[in-house]
């Protein structure tokens, strides 16, 4: 990647920040519908560093264990489960598939 790229991205994440901070607040008083979908932005984002980490290895897409123990923390959250009983219970499928 060229350097010119990387600093025209490093201008362009630094100039949505900035009319972020100006406008953002204005956005959210004029039109509420806008702090609705902005309260489910952090929500997103985490969803997708978790899918890109689940179902990549590297370069391609990879099916393996840790798809199986995605879907048994989806289940235990959806039966609302504590946070505690997902997290162990998706590390524990995916350990006991990744054994066999």
């Amino acid at each position: 990647m060229s350097w010119i790229v990387v600093a025209a991205l490093a201008a362009g994440v630094a100039l949505q920040r900035v009319v972020g901070m100006f406008l953002g607040g204005r956005l959210i008083t004029k039109y509420p519908s806008t702090a609705r979908l902005a309260s489910l932005i952090p929500a997103a984002v985490v969803a997708a560093v978790v899918a890109q980490l689940t179902l990549t290895d590297g370069t391609s897409l990879d099916a393996d264990a840790r798809q199986v123990g995605m879907a048994a923390a989806g289940v235990l959250v959806w039966r609302r489960a504590p946070f505690i009983v997902v997290i162990v219970t998706a590390a524990a499928v995916t350990a006991g598939l990744r054994a066999l």
